[in-house]
């Protein structure tokens, strides 16, 4: 692998991953690490090019990320995880599990989707803007190709069907605000399509984890709860 990993290692036990979202780091998870690991050996990455993570020269995408978290477990002798992926970390996570599934117990999914269309149109329309914008820069500022590579990923990815829900394999809860930037029928087809999963609606945006912590840690808790006793 052509990078190493920044990471935020607390707690002891079963290992619980956790993955940001686009552009963020792994502080967004500020509120859940202190929770988690009282009963987890908690990792929040910082993935490619986000955070202390360096860039590397691999692929900028979704599917490169999932290899490089494959990469970051099996340098950790991990053979077996929770696993709780935020908005694009969510799609990591999910990328993950379909194509990994011997590697993941649980998967949370908090504000993930199957393609782009699966965001509300206004917060989508100004992605694209700004993605045709940077790409324009791009070639003549480094700040300008950054902010294309990241919007792309949004502009671009993730491109999954349906029928790839079925591969999961794992225990899955499907988590998402009542006025998230996802689509509620896109959330709810998530739902559906994965075998067995739970879904929950909290009151408030995309950012539910950050804004209403303490519900938010509550549910995921309580999903893991059986692999705890």
């Amino acid at each position: 692998m052509d990078i190493k990993h920044y990471y935020v290692e607390k707690g002891k036990g079963f290992p619980l991953v956790l993955l940001h979202g686009n552009g963020e780091d792994c502080g967004y998870f500020v509120h859940q690490i202190p929770c988690f690991s009282k009963k987890f050996r908690v990792l929040a990455l910082d993935t490619r090019g986000h955070g202390k993570t360096p860039r590397g020269e691999e692929p900028f995408t979704l599917e490169q990320f999932a290899e490089d978290l494959k990469g970051f477990l099996d340098e950790h002798h991990i053979t077996k995880t929770d696993l709780l992926g935020f908005s694009d970390g969510g799609n990591i996570a999910l990328l993950f599990a379909i194509k990994y599934p011997e590697y993941v117990r649980n998967l949370i999914l908090n504000g993930a989707n199957l393609n782009p269309g699966g965001v509300k149109p206004q917060i989508q329309i100004p992605i694209v803007l700004g993605f045709r914008i940077a790409g324009l820069f791009a070639s003549k500022s480094p700040a300008a190709r950054r902010n294309a590579e990241l919007l792309g990923l949004m502009v671009r990815e993730p491109d999954l069907s349906v029928e790839d829900l079925g591969k999961v394999r794992a225990r899955t809860l499907v988590i998402a605000g009542t006025r998230d930037m996802i689509r509620r029928s896109h959330t709810e087809e998530i739902g559906r399509g994965i075998p067995g999963a739970r879904l929950v609606f909290l009151p408030g945006d995309h950012f539910i984890a950050g804004k209403r912590h303490e519900e938010f840690n509550l549910a995921v808790m309580e999903f893991l709860k059986p692999d705890l006793e």
